[in-house]
C-alpha cells in the first residue's frame, strides 16, 4: 500500500502479512480522494476511520493534512500498527481506539466531517451501519458517510443517501446529513 498525496505523497507501507485486513485498492483511494478534495478542504475536517484495519485511509487523510483522524478496529495487531506507523510518520493528529465499531458507535457521536467504514463485506450487520451513523450525532452538518462495500449490498433505499461509485469490486456509497 502507499500514501498516494500530501506530506509523505508516494511513501511505501508494508504491513504485516498476519493482519486481518482487505485493504481499499489503490485505484479506488485515489478516485475516492478525487471527490473528497471537491468538496472538501481536508486540511479543515475531522475524520474518522472505522475498520480501519491497515491504517490505509488513515495515513492518506493525515498524510493530506486532515485536522484529527481517529481511527477505530477491534483487532489489537490492527490498533498497534496503526500507532507505530503514525508515530514513525510523525501524524500527531492521528487518534487510534481499539474497539468494537458497534460499541462505539453506542457512545455520544463527536461531530466528524468525512465518516468512512470499511466493514469485512460478509459481515451480517453491515448493513446497520448506515442508520447508526445518521441517526447518531456523528455527522456534522455538511459531513459525509462512505461505506465500502461489495456489488450484493445496496443502500439506495437508505436516509441521507446521495451516490455511490464503482471501481472495480470496490463500491463505495455516500450518505449526507439530512435537513
Amino acid at each position: 500500500m502507499r500514501i498516494i498525496s500530501g506530506s509523505h505523497r508516494g511513501r511505501r507501507i508494508t504491513a504485516p502479512a498476519n493482519l486481518p485486513v482487505r485493504p481499499t485498492t489503490d485505484l479506488a483511494k485515489e478516485s475516492l480522494f478525487n471527490i473528497l478534495w471537491n468538496h472538501f478542504d481536508i486540511e479543515e475536517i475531522r475524520v474518522l476511520d472505522l475498520f480501519s484495519g491497515t491504517g490505509n485511509l488513515t495515513y492518506e487523510f493525515a498524510s493530506r493534512g486532515a485536522k484529527e483522524v481517529v481511527a477505530v478496529d477491534i483487532d489489537t495487531r490492527c490498533t498497534r500498527f496503526i500507532i507505530k506507523m503514525a508515530e514513525e510518520l510523525s501524524f500527531r493528529q492521528v487518534r487510534v481506539i481499539r474497539a468494537d465499531v458497534f460499541n462505539y458507535l453506542k457512545h455520544r457521536g463527536e461531530g466528524f466531517d468525512v465518516i468512512f467504514a470499511d466493514p469485512p463485506y460478509d459481515m451480517d450487520n453491515i448493513i446497520d451501519l448506515p442508520v447508526r451513523i445518521m441517526e447518531g450525532n456523528w455527522l456534522n452538518p455538511e459531513g459525509w458517510f462512505i461505506i465500502e462495500h461489495s456489488a450484493f449490498i445496496g443502500f439506495s433505499a437508505y436516509p441521507g443517501f446521495f451516490d455511490v461509485r464503482k471501481y472495480g469490486k470496490v463500491h463505495f456509497s455516500f450518505f449526507k446529513k439530512e435537513g
